[in-house]
């Protein structure tokens, strides 16, 4: 892997340097006979229409999400915190002990967006902010204000809460992301001295020690594939080697929580804290990469199987558990009690994304989509500016807000962690949308605008038109010239009963790819896909849901808001698969309506089981709008999953 390829989100480079700028590596470092299936293509060389759904939501994140987090960093104390470290402000302490990390988040969101679209707006604000972090960087390369401005004597004492490392593993990302978009290596040299001090206290043959929250690994093998030090390397796969031999006091919550509880290569089953877990498998798939190694690999496909076929809600969320962030049982999947935190998802895209990378398979690429279009989309509203920190799939009429779970997004929270990271994969996101291997060039992601071939593969730039996912058409049309033997590999998504080309019905190959010459598109080519609306039944042990149906059209899953239920509760309703479904619009977005049964509401909760239902049942008019767009009129009830009459 070069220099410039990035397994972390995507990265960017100094314009006149023209370096590849990518997402996640295509061969690791000295080890080009190790499995990569694909490798990512420059940040770059995707260029997103902004009239389209991705596109536009890149444009909203660089004018409104990206402005709004640097707002909330100075209102929200993060800033004054490193300030009252050096005499600079008298404001207490503000914030959780891992505040520092919305900052590099921040610096993140904004490289990414630098490399992306070449905007210097953001420099003056860059040297004022990296030159704070040097000032409070202590001579060891030391920096956490929780720690230096609160309590001293907890440094390196209490790892599993302190989220040092944690913070530092976003500390570096942003620094590596900033040199590669900007050429500037200011963050990163503060970065690296931090690392370095961590290294000699904690590296190979010293002091056992890792984090309670994952994030590092994944962050030092990144450094490690940008600057080439093995160290780095050799310091991640040994924090990735001491997790589950009992190093952490894990009190009250367990081992599980803190995915200590069995080595890496032995835990089979996504369990504890999701982002955690998430995060750490991340890690654990960078490693893989770099070393190649079988069981690390036979490990990450059963934690995907664990996570996704028995642990994932149907939008792409993860976490059932509101008392440890956590994910549940298999099949603990209630819609109404969904913690399903941003983050959550947010971890996920990372590691499918290596997953692909490493794979191949288009199952990780259409999870990701799934994610995409549903519950990231969900966690922030129309201005780009309020954002979900849970998820739920059912709101219902009384339910109160919570900390974390509010009925109505908001503009910040105390513990802060979602928004910034909403910003930086927005900043990047073009990078999800193609991959290249040694002869062709991947779609995953059907947005419009245009992607630059890869050098290797020719020189040239396929367009990509369509609405999707309003609707199932792509048109791919390449200009200019392609090598010999060049393929376009077009993801046909398993949801699609029919595929076709130029209206002749084809078929995927095994990996989920539809692959054409790329020559054949000179002329242009029509991809159709299939996004008949569609009624989802859940596992039948998923027993919150057991009798009920979701909506799905293409990658899309709807839902039913109280707004759109007139003259009855959305509670009350039930569902005769028989009934069709008519396409509308609501503000401009697709819906769907269908006439439903409303169930007369009882006084008392039971009743005998001989009870018949009344066979002349009320009947209402009802649409359902994308999960991604709830809450953005009014916030009532709501529900995705219906009982079946």
């Amino acid at each position: 892997m070069s220099r410039h390829e990035m397994a972390s989100p995507p990265a960017g480079v100094s314009p006149t340097a023209r370096q590849p700028v990518s997402v996640a590596p295509a061969l690791p470092v000295g080890h080009h006979q190790l499995p990569a299936a694909h490798h990512s293509v420059d940040l770059r060389a995707v260029r997103l229409d902004p009239l389209g759904p991705l596109g536009g939501w890149q444009r909203k994140n660089a004018d409104a999400t990206i402005p709004h987090c640097i707002d909330q960093l100075e209102d929200s104390g993060v800033l004054d915190n490193f300030r009252r470290v050096i005499g600079e402000s008298g404001a207490a302490y503000r914030g959780f002990v891992f505040a520092d990390s919305d900052l590099y988040k921040v610096i993140e969101a904004v490289a990414w967006e630098i490399g992306r679209s070449g905007s210097d707006r953001w420099n003056p604000w860059l040297d004022e902010v990296i030159g704070l972090v040097a000032r409070v960087q202590e001579p060891s390369g030391y920096v956490m204000t929780w720690i230096q401005g609160v309590h001293p004597e907890k440094k390196f004492a209490e790892l599993e809460w302190t989220h040092e490392m944690y913070v530092l593993g976003h500390m570096v990302q942003a620094a590596i992301a900033l040199d590669r978009v900007a050429g500037r290596s200011d963050l990163l040299e503060l970065a690296q001295r931090f690392v370095d001090l961590i290294d000699r206290r904690f590296g190979p043959g010293r002091e056992q020690g890792i984090c309670g929250h994952p994030e590092i690994e994944t962050a030092l093998i990144e450094l490690y594939r940008h600057t080439r030090e093995r160290r780095y390397l050799e310091l991640a796969e040994r924090m990735i080697d001491l997790r589950g031999v009992g190093l952490l006091t894990v009190g009250g919550l367990g081992p599980r929580y803190f995915q200590d509880h069995a080595p890496v290569r032995e835990a089979r089953d996504a369990t504890g804290h999701a982002v955690r877990q998430l995060y750490l498998n991340a890690g654990v798939t960078d490693l893989y990469l770099e070393t190649g190694e079988t069981a690390l690999w036979e490990a990450m496909e059963a934690q995907w199987e664990s996570a996704h076929h028995r642990k994932m809600y149907l939008t792409g969320a993860f976490g059932s558990r509101h008392r440890d962030e956590a994910f549940g049982d298999d099949y603990e999947l209630p819609s109404d009690r969904a913690y399903a935190e941003t983050c959550a998802t947010i971890a996920d895209i990372h590691w499918n994304w290596r997953m692909l990378l490493a794979s191949g398979e288009a199952r990780y690429a259409e999870m990701i989509e799934r994610e995409v279009h549903n519950a990231l989309a969900a966690s922030v509203d129309a201005s780009g500016t309020r954002f979900f920190y849970a998820n739920p799939l059912q709101l219902r009429p009384d339910r109160q807000s919570e900390v974390n779970a509010p009925r109505e997004r908001q503009g910040w929270y105390e513990c802060a962690c979602c928004p910034p990271n909403i910003a930086r994969v927005l900043a990047q996101l073009g990078a999800y949308v193609a991959s290249a291997t040694r002869d062709g060039l991947a779609l995953h992601l059907y947005a419009a605008g245009e992607i630059d071939l890869p050098d290797h593969l020719g020189h040239g730039v396929v367009r990509v038109e369509t609405e999707y996912p309003a609707t199932g058409t792509i048109r791919l049309t390449l200009e200019g010239e392609t090598a010999d033997g060049a393929v376009l590999m077009a993801r046909i998504p398993s949801w699609s009963s029919w595929v076709r080309v130029n209206g002749d019905d084809v078929a995927a190959d095994s990996d989920g790819y539809l692959r054409l010459p790329l020559a054949d598109l000179t002329g242009g080519v029509t991809l159709d896909l299939d996004v008949t609306p569609r009624w989802t039944q859940a596992h039948h042990r998923i027993d919150a849901v057991r009798g009920c149906v979701a909506l799905e059209r293409g990658p899309v899953v709807y839902c039913v808001e109280q707004v759109d239920v007139p003259g009855a509760s959305v509670d009350d309703l039930s569902i005769d698969l028989s009934r069709p479904l008519s396409p509308a619009e609501i503000d401009g977005t697709p819906a769907l309506s269908f006439r439903a049964s409303v169930h007369a509401s009882g006084v008392v909760p039971y009743s005998p089981a001989t009870a018949s239902p009344s066979s002349q049942a009320e009947e209402v008019m009802v649409t359902a709008v994308p999960f991604s767009t709830w809450g953005n009129r009014q916030a009532t009830a709501m529900r995705v999953w219906l009982p079946t009459t």
